[in-house]
């Protein structure tokens, strides 16, 4: 075993690369022809001998680099690999914003946000400030117990927000596992959560799939008693069943008449942010029902941009009221049917009672769907598959409604 005498008197020639004087349990001093000194520990792990330095000497002594020895002893007996923790430790130091939960979520939400569309973003941020923030974003993650996190969760329950609340839950995940992958904290306490919330099985919006009951839909809606503008908005909400927002942001520069065909940029459609700015339109093509009306409301609305504007402004479109207030005037209620849920309605019909492909009406619904050849999300468009099934659901609609002649 070395002395402290040896360990400061200890020279290497100039001919060699080092010297190493041995201490005992794999440790040794090396010293260099330079007169610099270092303490190494030698130790195996997996059968691989790995090399550990302790510190230069004198700035460690020969008692400090012994316990610096000892410690990773310990970690090894744990089965930790010393050279990994250091490694670690070292990574977490490079952190040096700070580790509070609202340090950690917003450099989270800032890594996240150029994904998202701009609304999603700016509702999750929102959440964050009112809901989050207020209670936990001082604290350090690593300090946030799960009932803290339980208590905060349960304040948006209590106002009657059990969506929010869970919003809110899956929110605080990412945040908790992107502090783990950054060495903020250990582990997620979400999952410690899980049933502690009242649960939230989401709300599916009130769609008929009778044909005798959309049939008299489709004939209320053809005697609604309003202005030209909601009443083709409303006749062409279950015949072209695309979102709310999309059929009443329409512009006239979208539709082409005489192709028989809607081009909804990709700009409008519920996507992410790169899907908006990268995406391909929405091709939506017109049964000859659709063009009649469009062709009829053109007269009112054709000298603008918006093919459906407001009444305050013909700048912007009508709102989403338009229609819901048309529609429960006529006694269709949010209970009975939505207009979001024409999408319902149409896809449950389409499959059910016409047997169409549901490749194509996913395709006309413009959600991505897994394709069954191996490919990640199916992309093919299927207009000309879709232009037929377009026109046969326009005549369904048109059969359902007609008068019964006895």
């Amino acid at each position: 075993m070395l002395t402290d005498a040896q360990c400061r008197n200890a020279t290497c020639p100039p001919e060699k690369r080092h010297v190493r004087l041995t201490d005992s349990g794999g440790m040794y001093l090396q010293v260099n022809p330079n007169g610099s000194k270092r303490w190494f520990l030698k130790y195996r792990i997996a059968g691989k001998e790995k090399q550990l330095a302790l510190g230069k000497y004198p700035a460690v002594g020969l008692t400090a680099a012994r316990r610096a020895r000892d410690a990773v002893k310990l970690q090894r007996a744990e089965g930790v690999d010393p050279v990994q923790a250091r490694m670690v430790k070292q990574l977490k130091a490079t952190n040096p914003a700070g580790d509070t939960f609202k340090v950690v979520a917003l450099e989270w939400f800032d890594k996240q946000a150029g994904e998202w569309s701009e609304a999603h973003a700016k509702r999750s941020k929102r959440q964050l400030e009112r809901d989050l923030f207020p209670w936990i974003g001082e604290r350090r993650l690593v300090e946030i117990e799960p009932v803290e996190l339980l208590a905060t969760l349960r304040k948006v329950e209590q106002r009657g927000a059990v969506e929010t609340a869970d919003r809110g839950l899956m929110l605080a995940r990412q945040i908790w596992r992107y502090g783990v992958a950054t060495g903020r904290v250990g582990r997620d306490i979400t999952g410690d959560l899980k049933g502690a919330l009242s649960p939230y099985r989401g709300t599916h919006f009130a769609a008929i799939t009778d044909p005798a009951k959309l049939g008299a839909l489709i004939l209320a809606i053809r005697s609604y008693k309003g202005g030209p503008i909601v009443r083709a908005a409303l006749q062409l909400a279950p015949m072209l069943f695309q979102r709310p927002g999309e059929l009443r942001g329409a512009t006239w520069a979208e539709i082409d008449l005489d192709a028989a065909l809607w081009t909804i940029p990709a700009a409008r459609m519920k996507r992410n942010k790169d899907g908006k700015e990268n995406g391909d339109p929405h091709l939506v093509p017109l049964p000859r029902q659709a063009v009649e009306i469009l062709r009829g409301l053109h007269g009112y609305t054709g000298h603008g941009v918006n093919v459906f504007p407001g009444e305050r402004s013909h700048e912007r479109p009508i709102s989403e009221n338009s229609v819901r207030t048309a529609l429960i005037t006529m006694g269709y209620t949010p209970e009975i049917q939505t207009w979001h849920g024409f999408r319902a309605t149409a896809r449950t019909m389409l499959a059910e009672r016409l047997e169409c492909d549901p490749l194509v009406i996913e395709a006309q619904l413009a959600h991505s769907v897994k394709d069954a050849n191996g490919r990640a999300y199916n992309r093919t468009q299927y207009i000309k598959q879709r232009a037929a099934m377009m026109q046969r659901w326009a005549d369904y609609l048109d059969e359902v409604s007609a008068p019964v002649v006895n």
